[in-house]
């Protein structure tokens, strides 16, 4: 029977005493696994890379000038390991230190403070919430955010709902949606607090107004920057969309090459392996998988279970799609068996994956709301992309002929000749890849 995979964690804090007590406290968790140790930002970042975990708890303040070296590396892991989990602990209750690590997106990240590492399994429960992309600011960190302007007793219930929403970290259009209002009107209402609060500023409050400014920009800051859309839309497209604002009502006709991939058997593969191993497992595939179409150029459009579905040339033109998808492609198989073999040394169940590529022309568009836009491809080219998967079995690379025609190159193409698939009432030409 196989054990439910932990979550692994580095602990860092140059205090041998304040270290070892929460790598203690950590260790009566049993959905947790400390790998590592460190004492200061370089053993930090080294470690962090070396380890590969999936949350790093770090204090604020290390060697070598006791500053915010933990903000600063927590940052620089996050660059080297993306989705990486990030908890950091402070002695300081000032809410200028959470602004700045939340600053660039709140996603993974959560901000407690050290006198309350113990509090009915705070720590605990921050590590389980960045582990899988959540955030959380102590409690205590929010009440500091919100108490200065209750106290000064000027605001309405309205006012004091729209402030608590405002410290929670919610983005002007959720904020939007819950008080049924239109953005505009709910910046408006952010805008007029804050004057009402500076009326209060010149009787020694100006700290409290300065936080709320600070956050206030923040979320304006990541919401603008398409932030909360770069979570929902494949790379690069949430810039399309600052770039160009007519993006959302416009459909684009692109020539592209799609890729499709499949974990072949990936159902009994799923039906033998313990839920946790098997999702720990499908995130080292899925990270694999993106870091390959990423290298090449491509976009990956979306996830489905095991399924992966990316585009070369789009949203931006490339002239040279096809050769960036075949090269994808082969260094997906490169990467998978790199995992397959870390894999068998585990004994866990490797993946064979079956990979499907058409060129052509698709059309493009970004359709939705304010709350949700997807990308979407609709064409032949896609549907082919997908029967293309289904003929590279029980594994490899299948291309269509336009794809191996524009691809060009000197690619150990083997041709599987005429092929009828399903939605074609004439045979395909498609060809196999062979990869070494």
């Amino acid at each position: 029977m196989q054990l439910v995979e932990r979550i692994t964690v580095v602990l860092a804090d140059d205090n041998l005493i304040v270290r070892e007590g929460v790598r203690a406290l950590l260790g009566r968790d049993p959905a947790l696994e400390i790998v590592g140790l460190a004492a200061d930002y370089a053993e930090l970042v080294a470690g962090a890379t070396r380890l590969r975990p999936q949350v790093v708890v770090t204090d604020i303040r290390m060697p070598p000038t006791y500053q915010d070296e933990g903000i600063e590396a927590a940052r620089e892991v996050r660059k080297r390991l993306p989705g990486t989990g990030v908890v950091v602990l402070s002695q300081y209750d000032d809410p200028d230190y959470a602004i700045r690590l939340l600053g660039e997106g709140a996603a993974g990240y959560a901000y407690l403070l050290k006198d309350r590492v113990a509090d009915a399994g705070l720590l605990g429960r921050a590590i389980r919430e960045v582990a899988v992309g959540g955030s959380l600011i102590d409690p205590l960190i929010v009440q500091e955010l919100v108490a200065p302007a209750r106290d000064e007793g000027q605001l309405s219930p309205g006012e004091e709902d729209l402030l608590g929403q405002v410290a929670a970290g919610r983005t002007v259009k959720a904020i939007a949606v819950s008080r049924g209002e239109p953005p505009e009107a709910v910046n408006a209402a952010i805008e007029q607090l804050f004057l009402t609060l500076a009326k209060g500023a010149s009787a020694g409050r100006q700290g409290a107004l300065r936080r709320l400014r600070m956050l206030h920009t923040a979320i304006l800051r990541r919401d603008e920057q398409g932030e909360t859309l770069s979570r929902l839309l494949p790379g690069g497209l949430a810039d399309k969309l600052l770039r160009d604002r007519g993006a959302v009502d416009r459909t684009d006709r692109l020539v592209v090459t799609v890729l499709m991939s499949d974990v072949r058997g990936y159902s009994a593969i799923a039906e033998a392996t313990d839920p946790a191993v098997l999702a720990g497992q499908l995130n080292a595939h899925r990270r694999a998988m993106n870091a390959a179409i990423l290298t090449a150029g491509g976009t990956v459009m979306q996830y489905v279970g095991d399924a992966v579905m990316a585009v070369f040339g789009a949203p931006d033109p490339a002239p040279d799609h096809a050769a960036r998808a075949v090269h994808a492609a082969r260094e997906m198989h490169v990467r998978q068996r790199r995992l397959d073999a870390e894999w068998a040394a585990q004994g866990r169940t490797p993946f064979t994956l079956g990979i499907g590529l058409s060129t052509g022309e698709v059309a493009a568009a970004l359709l939705g709301s304010d709350e949700r836009v997807e990308y979407t491809l609709v064409g032949d080219t896609v549907n082919l992309a997908q029967r293309m998967q289904d003929l590279a079995r029980p594994a490899g690379v299948v291309a269509s002929d336009a794809t191996v025609r524009a691809a060009a190159g000197g690619w150990a193409w083997r041709p599987l000749g005429p092929r009828l698939v399903k939605g074609r009432a004439t045979p395909v030409t498609a060809y196999h890849l062979e990869v070494m």
